[in-house]
């Protein structure tokens, strides 16, 4: 599956993560508030739950959790500092970028397969460090990144859920897939047996969303999605199969 990637709007910049997320949370806060205390009257006599005031607007947030090992990098000029491979994210939340005479974060785009390009800046970052080597450089790099969406047009942020699934799956139905796909699993169990596999995972490899799991699995007459061994064939369903 493709790698997520950050694109930089001005410059057209590509940062591509080593390891896809291991977790991708999207929180959406409307534009809902309370009067402030003394900034006008509050009129709620009578009423259970105090008056709200609506901006019109809100935000939505994404949080990403993902993995830098310089150990897991093949070519033979692997830095032996992970910073060196997370610097570029840490750039991303300085103030590089001009609007109205003040500083700001630059703005980027969320890049993910074909189901995911959203307009964002990055609200917060945070990075652990272990894997030290004997000079006390990290080789190894756990970061949380917070993006806050920015521009995006009511249109396309009204969409319904049904309808970004349908533009996802419209939008790889041209691409090539392959016939068929080997479930990998997501680690043994402690007797010694293969793991069971993610059928999400394994949509978003053959399909081009893992939103399809269900395609793949009615296809394959798996009843059970958590019950897939690891190893397991599964043949992809062809263009034009009802959903």
């Amino acid at each position: 599956m493709e790698r997520v990637a950050f694109i930089v709007d001005t410059t057209g910049e590509r940062i591509d993560c080593l390891l896809n997320p291991e977790t991708f949370e999207v929180r959406r806060l409307a534009g809902v508030r309370t009067p402030a205390a003394g900034a006008e009257p509050i009129v709620g006599r009578g009423r259970a739950d105090d008056p709200v005031r609506y901006t019109g607007g809100g935000r939505t947030e994404l949080q990403l959790d993902m993995v830098f090992d310089v150990g897991l990098m093949e070519t033979a000029g692997a830095p032996q500092d992970v910073r060196a491979l997370t610097a570029r994210l840490w750039n991303l939340a300085e103030n590089s970028a001009q609007e109205l005479g003040n500083g700001r974060p630059p703005l980027i785009r969320l890049v993910w397969g074909k189901s995911w390009n959203v307009p964002c800046v990055v609200s917060a970052i945070a990075e652990r460090f272990d894997a030290f080597n004997s000079g006390g450089a990290p080789g190894r790099s756990w970061i949380r990144l917070k993006l806050l969406r920015v521009g995006e047009p009511d249109a396309a942020s009204a969409r319904s859920f049904d309808d970004e699934l349908t533009r996802s799956a419209t939008a790889t139905a041209g691409a090539d897939r392959p016939a068929a796909v080997e479930a990998i699993g997501d680690g043994g169990r402690p007797d010694g047996a293969p793991g069971s596999a993610r059928l999400d995972l394994l949509a978003a490899e053959a399909l081009g969303s893992p939103m399809r799991w269900r395609e793949l699995a009615a296809h394959n007459d798996v009843d059970d999605p958590l019950a897939v061994t690891a190893g397991t064939v599964l043949a992809v369903p062809p263009d034009g199969s009802a959903s």
